[in-house]
């Protein structure tokens, strides 16, 4: 029954993490439905070029008539109401973009409306420098692992004096090691098995990845 117990213990943690960590990933590629994001910059350039080129990269190639239908008329009306116009515009790009990998769309996001280190990886993409990157995920990297370290080490003093302790010191390690393990899974592209991620098996001979 005890480690029955324990089990069903470490299935929720692992559970939890599993769900903080998807949503997680799902705020960050919610990233192109914000004003400030790359899709709709492109957008605005194209707009004001009267370019339609920078934003067809965003979708797939079967799309490319449904955004030029799109942006032919934001074009032909933009003098009328121009805010209201792009902003029509903005929502069928963005709404086709997702759709295109396959996520939803619930409607553009206000400007500054995403994760820092989202931010800052396109600032250093702006930039050419990933120090400022480097330094923001690395530190709160260090003090993830520090937090649940810090929490395991101390129930692990006791968790041989009863159950309850041991209980506790099993929750604290799962959250550690669960943390550590998927870190350095996403660091060097390996499972836990030493397997590849998804990214490195896509890589085509030449050591590009295939999209």
């Amino acid at each position: 029954m005890r480690y029955t117990h324990i089990f069903k213990i470490s299935m929720l943690a692992v559970a939890a993490f599993t769900v903080l960590f998807i949503a997680t990933s799902r705020d960050a590629a919610a990233h192109c439905d914000t004003l400030d994001g790359p899709v709709i910059q492109d957008a605005r350039k194209a707009i004001d070029a009267k370019d339609i080129t920078p934003i067809l990269k965003w979708v797939k190639p079967k799309d490319e008539k449904a955004v030029q239908a799109a942006f032919n008329k934001v074009l032909a009306n933009k003098s009328k109401t121009p805010e209201t116009v792009e902003h029509s515009f903005f929502s069928t790009l963005v709404k086709i973009h997702r759709a295109g990998e396959g996520a939803p769309f619930s409607g553009l996001q206000p400007a500054g409306a995403v994760e820092p280190a989202v931010a800052e990886a396109d600032k250093a993409l702006a930039t050419g420098s990933s120090d400022a990157l480097v330094k923001l995920v690395t530190d709160d990297v260090a003090a993830g692992i520090k937090t649940r370290f810090e929490h395991a080490a101390a129930t692990y003093k006791q968790k041989d004096e009863s159950v309850a302790h041991g209980r506790e010191f099993v929750e604290a390690y799962v959250a550690y090691t669960h943390y550590v393990e998927r870190l350095h899974q996403d660091a060097t592209g390996k499972d836990a098995h030493g397997a590849e991620g998804e990214h490195d098996k896509h890589k085509n001979q030449s050591g590009h990845s295939e999209h």
